[in-house]
């Protein structure tokens, strides 16, 4: 009896040889998975630090540049600002020499170009200005003038067979027109004593007063201006009647009555207007009016009863008149006799507009005491750039 239990004892006690590998290995395992995620968790934390210190010493670099670029911008407006208000041109004369960056220089006729800040300000209101420059193409240019060569012809063109003789074609006629720049001016004043105070944004009110009389002046000359000493308007040119039109004038139609639309089926004038304008140009196309018209124009209906004035559904969106945009320009003339009030056109590729990118600024404190006077300016020009692309609505019968 006793070899059969140490047998059983035997075979019972076999297996724990097995089973104690298992745990063993398990063991070694465990333990190899943990020093790995230690050394796991040893590296991600040295690259977080590692990280941690570049980014610290790229912030550091940075912030030198930034406090560089502050403290350029804010001598300069610290300076202007001490110029406008009392007329101490120390410390702009003084960046003309260490911060040509800043576009601070002295006009040879004496004043300094105003800060960067006001000038985008100046120039965003006569963005935004009811005038042709609104549709009109603008360039900016550092010379006196602005030459735009147009091609108004076609290039000539034939057929051809594998073996005829090849026909001559004709060349391209291309015509140089020369835009001069003109000093346009503003001569706003203000008191020494309302200088003197700290609460007064002289640069902002400066601003303002500059940005509304260049606004006005210059609407008004891009329009009708005899080109003397200022733009050329589109409406100085010689129009003619659209059946004999060449360049270097402007086409137009009638209207059918004398000063006034035509009692019967007044609306066609409109569609005569649109249609007279090639279709290259019509695509990109503005009407352009005065308020007096525009009241007179969005009462027309078409044969079918519709309004052929739409507004604008969004703020800001202009009005359409037969679909196409239409800007309310005050200085075309009102509907008269043989007036040309309305105007239909691509301006983008018809009318350009010029100008230097600088604005100066002289301070006279002598010429109008108590006050001081603040003399601006800037060059621009403008003139038609293509005559096929601007057709003119005349009120009249022939």
């Amino acid at each position: 009896m006793t070899e059969p239990v140490t047998g059983g004892g035997e075979a019972m006690c076999a297996p724990d040889g097995p089973v104690t590998e298992v745990k063993t290995a398990l063991s070694g395992f465990l333990s190899e998975f943990n020093r790995f995620q230690s050394d796991i968790s040893t590296r991600l934390q040295k690259q977080e630090e590692r990280i941690l210190m570049l980014n610290t010493k790229t912030m550091s670099h940075a912030r030198p540049a930034k406090s560089a670029e502050i403290d350029h911008a804010a001598p300069h407006k610290k300076a202007m600002e001490s110029y406008l208000r009392s007329g101490d041109d120390d410390a702009l004369r003084g960046l003309d020499l260490e911060a040509k960056a800043l576009n601070t220089q002295v006009n040879a006729e004496g004043g300094f170009l105003v800060d960067p800040e006001t000038a985008a300000q100046i120039q965003g209101v006569l963005h935004g200005a009811a005038s042709l420059r609104a549709v009109a193409n603008v360039v900016q240019v550092e010379a006196t003038s602005f030459d735009v060569l147009v091609d108004h012809s076609d290039v000539g063109a034939g057929w051809a067979s594998e073996t005829g003789a090849q026909a001559e074609t004709g060349t391209p006629s291309i015509e140089r027109i020369a835009i001069p720049l003109h000093e346009l001016s503003a001569l706003p004043k203000a008191s020494q004593r309302l200088l003197d105070d700290a609460a007064f944004d002289i640069e902002g009110w400066l601003a303002d007063r500059i940005a509304d009389k260049f606004a006005r002046a210059e609407a008004a000359a891009f329009i009708g201006g005899d080109g003397s000493d200022k733009p050329t308007g589109f409406l100085d040119h010689t129009a003619v009647d659209n059946d004999v039109w060449t360049w270097g004038n402007l086409g137009y139609v009638v209207s059918g009555a004398d000063g006034d639309f035509a009692s019967t089926n007044p609306a066609d004038a409109i569609v005569d207007l649109v249609y007279a304008l090639g279709a290259r140009y019509r695509a990109n196309a503005t009407f352009v009016m005065n308020s007096k018209t525009a009241g007179a124009v969005r009462k027309m209906k078409d044969v079918d009863g519709r309004f052929l004035w739409s507004d604008g559904l969004a703020a800001g969106e202009p009005a359409r008149l037969m679909g196409y945009p239409v800007l309310i320009a005050e200085d075309m003339p009102d509907i008269g006799t043989d007036a040309m009030a309305i105007a239909f056109g691509d301006f983008r590729a018809g009318y350009t507009i010029a100008e230097r990118p600088d604005l100066r600024v002289l301070r006279d404190p002598f010429s109008a005491k108590p006050h001081v006077l603040f003399y601006a300016t800037k060059r621009v020009g403008g003139d038609v750039s293509d005559f096929a692309a601007i057709k003119l609505l005349k009120f009249g019968t022939a």
